[in-house]
């Protein structure tokens, strides 16, 4: 059961209490603290790509990464809905797979995409990273703080719209939290049960800092947002 693909139809349906507007605004002020035009984006790990649309039309030339192809679908469809005088490229590929036909300014990524990393990974998804960014060029991801998981092990969940209901249940041991979801989704009078499994890695900020520094990033802060406490936002420059 692999994750994002009976859901990714429903994504958007199912988040949209996602403040996505004010994240591309802490993205744009982080540019800013580091003194960087940013132009040139990598949104990792963009999924249904609605924040890489919204840095899209704030003028930003975008590329999107995503290992799931039926995200990046959504993603691709939705690009076509409007505007832009860059269109964003997007391009299937994994975190620890990242290779890119060239540097990016900055690169961004958003609700938790790197708790989706085991440990083992996290070093090599950074060697990536700045293989790709440009000297002095800015990182920027969220994370889920570990007591927030912690937090969530036995408890059930439901999501549901006029189309789709969605339940999971957490479970959390050995710094790792797998769910599995319940996806049941209406065409016309008919229901069907699709399921999928997730699993994320409780990664601490020291962790993450200390393997950020062995892979040549520096000026690392740490920061949050209003209505979103239960993340960590992570910025680093590369050197």
């Amino acid at each position: 059961m692999s994750a994002y693909i009976p859901l990714a139809p429903f994504y958007d349906e199912l988040t949209r209490d996602v403040p996505y507007s004010a994240f591309a605004d802490l993205y744009e002020e982080v540019f800013a603290e580091y003194g960087i035009s940013a132009y040139t984006i990598l949104d990792l790990g963009c999924g249904t790509g609605t924040l890489t649309c919204i840095l899209a039309e704030r003028g930003h030339e975008m590329i999107g990464t995503d290992y799931s192809e039926e995200m990046l679908s959504e993603a691709q469809e939705k690009c076509w809905e409007r505007e832009f005088d860059v269109r964003p490229m997007f391009l299937h590929q994994s975190m620890t797979e990242l290779d890119l036909y060239g540097t990016v300014n900055a690169a961004v990524s958003s609700l938790d995409s790197l708790n989706y990393v085991a440990p083992e990974d996290i070093s090599e998804v950074f060697r990536r990273l700045r293989l790709f960014i440009e000297p002095g060029g800015a990182l920027v991801f969220d994370v889920n703080r570990p007591e927030w998981f912690k937090s969530l092990d036995g408890q059930v969940f439901v999501d549901e719209t006029d189309d789709v209901f969605c339940v999971w249940r957490a479970d959390f041991s050995n710094d790792k939290l797998t769910y599995g979801m319940d996806i049941f989704s209406r065409a016309g009078s008919a229901w069907s049960r699709r399921q999928e499994e997730h699993i994320e890695y409780a990664h601490s900020i020291d962790f993450l800092k200390e393997e950020l520094r062995a892979n040549g990033f520096g000026e690392i802060k740490t920061r949050t947002l209003a209505g979103s406490e239960n993340r960590v936002f992570i910025s680093a420059r590369r050197m």
